[in-house]
Formats: structure tokens, C-alpha cells, sequence
């Protein structure tokens, strides 16, 4: 997207995306039918141990959140049931609450930056997944968010990417919010990479930015803006493309 770093290849993109979802991590994945379990109600579960129950009592008690229906999240989503059972099965290893605040998320993000810090960017993102404002991030909100990065029209890609950008929301994107950002993407990529980063390089990206997307020259980027640029932007549209049936 406009005013990010330079864009790395296809394969290593795809890669370093795939690295991000906790299901696609080099993990031992479950069977699709031993993640059937989370989607099915407890009455329709076979009889059990007493043993088994009291284990599952304990299991109960640490789990703040239960998803939605599967057959719901599929019409929500663009995602098929095998999908959003292996992605459920991912989720659930590295949140088994079934929430994630903003702390774990900035945690779990980390891990794939260490060369950086990416506790800013990941705020960001967070906020991004946290469509309803109640500081977590629910298995729903993972798989809606996805959804639109994933399988959406090239319009809900955009618009998501604007809504990330749009710090406050406020349907408009100010030189200070996308300095905010690209600061935080500096950040993140660390200082020792090469070539060396420059430090006036975020403000200069910036700039790019807004000679591109600011129309108007009122010193703001609105929604419609944004997508008017980024359709006629070839660099832009190519990107797009990039995690097409990546899952």
C-alpha cells in the first residue's frame, strides 16, 4: 500500500503473512474431525466420564468467549467449513480464553519482529481486528477481518487498509496519523537493516502519500480519496492480489 516500505516479493510476502496466522505456524495440526469439537453444542457431544467432565468443568472455567455457529460464521465470512475449523483449532491453541486483548496480541506479534519493536504497529492492528471497541479480539473478529484481507472485493481490501490507517476514526487520514504509522513500521523493521533506514525516511513516505492521494489539497485523505488513487495505482492493485487463496 502507499507510503509503506519497499515491497518484498510475492513468495517471501505470502510467507511472512502466513507466519502471522496462528494456524500456520509450524505447530502439530489436529485432524479436521478432532476440530469439530469446538463448533458442536454441548448436548450434541456423546456421553462422558465422570473424569472427562470434570475436565471439561476446568477447561469451561478458563474460557471467557465461545464463537458463534460455524454454519453463522460461514455466512458471515467468505471462508468454507474446513477453512474456519482449521483456523478455530489455531486460534484457540494460542488464545484459549476464545478473546485476546491487546497486551497478548502485541506479545504474539512479536515474536516475528525481534529485530524490532512492533508493539506500535501491532496496537494499530489491533484496533483494526477490534471492530466493536471493547479492547479484544473475539475468534468472530479474527475470521471477519480475515475474511475481507483474504476474500474480499478489492473496495473491502482498501477499505479496511484505510480504516488501519485512520487512527480515530474519523473517516479521514491526517499527515500526523500516517507519520504515526509509518513510524511505528520503521520501528518495527528495526534498526539494524540494510541498507541503513534514514531517519527523515518515515516523513518522506509520508509526503509521498499525500502528493499521491490527497486530492483536493485540503491536507486530508478521505475514504473516497484513498480508493479513487489506490485503483489507478498498478504498484497498488498488484498487491492486492497477493494473498489470494493464500489459506
Amino acid at each position: 500500500l502507499p507510503g509503506n516500505p519497499p515491497v518484498q516479493t510475492k513468495k517471501a510476502l505470502k510467507q511472512r503473512f502466513l507466519k502471522l496466522l496462528p494456524c500456520c505456524r509450524p505447530k502439530s495440526i489436529p485432524s479436521l474431525s478432532e476440530s469439530k469439537c469446538f463448533f458442536l453444542p454441548l448436548s450434541a457431544l456423546p456421553p462422558r466420564s465422570l473424569a472427562d467432565s470434570v475436565e471439561d468443568e476446568f477447561e469451561l472455567s478458563t474460557v471467557c468467549h465461545r464463537p458463534e455457529g460455524l454454519e453463522q460464521l460461514q455466512e458471515q465470512t467468505k471462508f468454507t467449513r474446513k477453512e474456519l475449523q482449521v483456523l478455530y483449532r489455531g486460534f484457540k491453541n494460542e488464545c484459549p480464553s476464545g478473546i485476546v486483548n491487546e497486551e497478548n496480541f502485541k506479545q504474539i506479534y512479536s515474536q516475528f519482529f525481534p529485530q524490532g519493536d512492533s508493539s506500535t504497529y501491532a496496537t494499530f492492528l489491533f484496533n483494526a481486528f477490534d471492530t466493536d471497541h471493547d479492547g479484544s479480539v473475539s475468534f468472530e473478529d479474527f475470521v471477519s477481518g480475515l475474511s475481507v484481507i483474504l476474500r474480499g472485493t478489492i473496495d473491502d481490501r482498501l477499505s479496511w487498509a484505510f480504516n488501519l490507517y485512520d487512527l480515530n476514526k474519523d473517516g479521514c487520514i491526517t499527515k500526523e496519523e500516517m507519520l504515526d504509522i509509518m513510524k511505528s513500521i520503521y520501528d518495527m523493521m528495526g534498526k539494524y537493516t540494510y541498507p541503513a533506514m534514514r531517519e527523515e525516511a518515515p516523513r518522506e513516505h509520508v509526503e509521498s502519500f499525500f502528493q499521491k492521494m490527497d486530492r483536493n489539497k485540503d491536507g486530508v485523505v478521505t475514504i473516497e480519496e484513498f480508493l479513487e488513487s489506490c485503483q489507478k495505482d498498478e504498484n497498488i492493485m498488484r498487491s492486492m492480489q497477493l494473498f489470494d487463496n493464500v489459506i
